[in-house]
């Protein structure tokens, strides 16, 4: 059997996903050059869970991917298995958010009137209907 003890985290879920996503312009082997990885199999190893990613590798890595460097730290954390590191992170700088999540919270406030409006059960479902949840 195989040793993957990362196979089976949201990080390598979302690289599998970016990597699919991104093969029309870039291959694997491309973002991985591009993000700095001197063995261009090991993007192969993160996405099949036998590695884990370096914090210091995510700046690289996101802009080959052409993600949101935020929710990369907040995946490779996770990964880690550093959650007191990320709890720390949250209460000291709030928590890690995406540009993508910010632009809900933007368009949250702006359709609500600015008035902060209750997460409700039915706003969460109606949240969830959106992903089909």
């Amino acid at each position: 059997m195989k040793n993957t003890p990362y196979g089976n985290t949201p990080l390598a879920h979302f690289l599998d996903r970016q990597i699919l996503k991104l093969r029309p312009r870039k291959s694997q082997r491309d973002i991985a050059l591009e993000a700095g990885f001197r063995n261009p199999n090991f993007l192969s190893m993160l996405k099949g869970g036998t590695s884990k990613l370096a914090l210091d590798r995510v700046p690289a890595l996101a802009a080959a991917l052409e993600v949101d460097p935020r929710l990369l730290l907040r995946l490779a954390l996770e990964q880690e298995g550093l959650e007191t590191t990320k709890n720390a992170i949250d209460q000291i700088l709030g928590e890690i958010v995406s540009e993508n999540e910010m632009d809900w919270l933007r368009e949250i406030r702006v359709s609500s009137g600015h008035s902060d409006p209750r997460l409700t059960s039915r706003s969460r479902a109606a949240l969830r209907a959106i992903w089909g949840l």
